[in-house]
């Protein structure tokens, strides 16, 4: 770490030779009887702590100062922090140095620390972390390493330190909306994670702790396989009233097709990401309007009342917390421009443009850099393909596919850009290649098992996902997905809504697809393919229909409230029931939000 002091590097360098020599010092600070000879106004800059002990706390004569409560060792860093403006942090010094440096305001040394354990932070460490920031004043660090835990949640739920929590730090945790967790079984999982460090005392929690699941966002099937089965639960009467009411309020929201309520017993947790609709067109006119889809509330809102020009056929990505819209047409002109949407600031900005204007094209972003091939230029479809990089605001041309493309759709995957299908000026294409960074060449891949135009493209979990699209004489509903190790496609369950056009991500294990053109018009449906089960299911309806659509993902935001649905906006669960609940926990349970 640099220093930041009154003292050039060059004059910091003269001081500490000045010391090693025992040169024009004028105090010896002695802790554990090491005496340690010193230039005052190094120390004083160094500190407010020996600026107070040199100026207020002592004489202009004394010489010799006595510092209790600190190590002869640690003293030792101190000084050769304040004279060289560097300090070596290491695992096993960090903790006892961050807290001396803390309680003798050495704020250069605390920063320093602060950074070595922020680049740390894993979900081994992160609640010990959290934990040690109570005993030193590291407000920042702390709130990096408690967002840390909440955002990496399940992969924190099985670890040893977990176990460490006090009931309350612990029932605190579980109590929050922005603890982020794709299914609530984790929560309850890491229950019997907690208990299962000391079964002895922690098993009389089971009840305090049951209520901060969310029952009713779990599954009957789960209830029955994984709750009802726990002998804790079972020995509890309050637990199976929990139980009880959470099945019968499934039931409800199943019987409604509710997703979820404000109140805690079916409150939706914050998601990891959201999915947002960009652009597109309803009918002539191109949309100005982007949307956010919170897959836990299945609801959309707006993201912004309008995009900074309107466009339809246009690539988005997400990067670095921004939305990018490149290209695209407005009806009368083919863009070659680029958009960012700061998503902290809220504020629109131009960057550099492409070096082709490019309406139908593809978009993804691979290695912190987003690629744009093919599309159309206004006058001809492209085989051109180039990418962006933020740090240098510059656009630069790679080589250009085998096939001419408009209309298709790409992704990346294990460090490859795969584009599959379009439209080609003749012909509806099937064809699908990939682009490898490494050797800047293209290579063709199994063709798909359908010609496909308008087509969505993702890449998930080893393979690509190809759906929908037009080949020449319908719009489809059939999907497919590639399998790069064996070079084959496999034809999976057909979409409930044929559709080209449309927008396409995947979001917490689902594929989504969201709008499009069905054949007779744009259409504002939205369904999505779980990939653990392989099943379409409808969701939540976008604001407005369109076709020509863009979707991306935006994720790691530390403002992604937000952006989504706000919880206590959610409806209010009321259950109408033929029988007397005279439970006082369901009564609770009813009534209880988080403010």
């Amino acid at each position: 770490m640099s220093y930041d002091g009154q003292f050039s590097y060059k004059s910091g360098f003269v001081y500490n030779e000045l010391r090693l020599s025992g040169e024009l010092t004028d105090a010896v600070v002695i802790v554990e009887e090491v005496e340690f000879h010193v230039h005052k106004i190094i120390l004083y800059n160094c500190s407010p702590y020996f600026g107070a002990l040199f100026l207020r706390w002592s004489t202009p004569e004394q010489r010799v100062y006595v510092i209790h409560g600190l190590s002869a060792h640690l003293m030792q860093f101190f000084i050769d922090f304040a004279y060289t403006g560097s300090v070596s942090v290491t695992e096993d010094n960090v903790q006892d140095l961050l807290i001396a440096a803390d309680k003798f305001s050495v704020r250069g040394i605390v920063q320093t620390c602060c950074t070595f354990l922020t680049e740390q932070l894993c979900p081994e460490n992160c609640i010990g972390i959290w934990q040690f920031t109570k005993n030193c004043y590291a407000p920042e660090l702390q709130l990096q390493a408690f967002e840390y835990m909440l955002y990496r949640f399940e992969e924190v739920a099985n670890t040893d330190e977990l176990q460490q929590l006090s009931l309350q730090d612990f029932c605190d945790i579980l109590d929050r909306d922005d603890l982020i967790v794709k299914k609530e079984n984790t929560i309850y999982e890491a229950i019997l994670h907690w208990i299962a460090h000391a079964p002895g005392e922690r098993s009389g929690s089971i009840a305090v702790l049951l209520e901060k699941v969310r029952l009713a966002l779990t599954s009957q099937e789960f209830i029955a396989i994984n709750v009802l089965t726990n002998h804790l639960v079972l020995n509890c009467g309050k637990c199976l009233d929990m139980v009880t009411f959470a099945t019968r309020v499934i039931n409800h929201m199943t019987a409604n097709c509710v997703s979820g309520y404000c109140n805690i017993i079916a409150r939706p947790r914050l998601p990891s990401t959201i999915l947002m609709a960009i652009g597109g067109r309803n009918g002539r006119n191109p949309a100005h309007r982007i949307e956010a889809y919170d897959v836990h509330a299945n609801c959309w809102g707006y993201l912004v009342d309008s995009m900074d020009q309107p466009r339809s056929y246009c690539g988005a990505a997400f990067l670095n917390d921004c939305i990018y819209c490149l290209g695209g047409f407005d009806g009368a002109e083919h863009y070659n421009t680029v958009s960012r949407f700061d998503l902290n600031t809220r504020t629109w900005q131009e960057v550099a443009p492409m070096h082709h204007r490019r309406c139908y094209l593809s978009v993804t972003v691979l290695d912190g850099c987003i690629y744009a091939i093919g599309g159309h230029d206004g006058r001809v479809r492209l085989k051109t393909a180039e990418y962006y990089s933020p740090e240098t605001n510059q656009w630069t041309l790679i080589a250009s596919m085998h096939e001419l493309r408009s209309d298709a759709s790409c992704t990346a995957l294990k460090n490859k850009v795969y584009i599959c299908g379009g439209f080609n000026g003749n012909e509806f294409l099937q064809t699908a290649e990939y682009y490898s960074p490494e050797t800047n060449e293209w290579t063709m891949i199994t063709p798909m098992s359908s010609r496909r135009s308008g087509i969505g493209v993702v890449g998930f979990a080893d393979h690509i996902y190809a759906v929908g699209g037009y080949d020449g004489d319908i719009r489809l509903a059939s999907a497919e997905a590639y399998n790069p190790q064996t070079n084959n496609w496999i034809i999976l369950p057909p979409m409930e809504c044929p559709r080209s056009n449309f927008g396409i991500e995947v979001v917490e294990d689902r594929l989504i697809v969201a709008g499009g053109y069905n054949g007779v018009s744009p259409t504002k449906l939205v369904e999505y393919y779980d990939l653990t089960t392989g099943l379409w299911s409808p969701a939540s309806d976008m604001g407005v229909s369109r076709s020509g659509l863009t979707c991306c993902v935006m994720s790691g935001l530390g403002n992604i409230t937000q952006y989504a649905m706000l919880r206590n906006d959610l409806p209010l669960l009321l259950l109408e029931d033929n029988t007397q609940d005279t439970s006082d926990w369901s009564n609770h349970a009813i009534n209880s939000e988080i403010d």
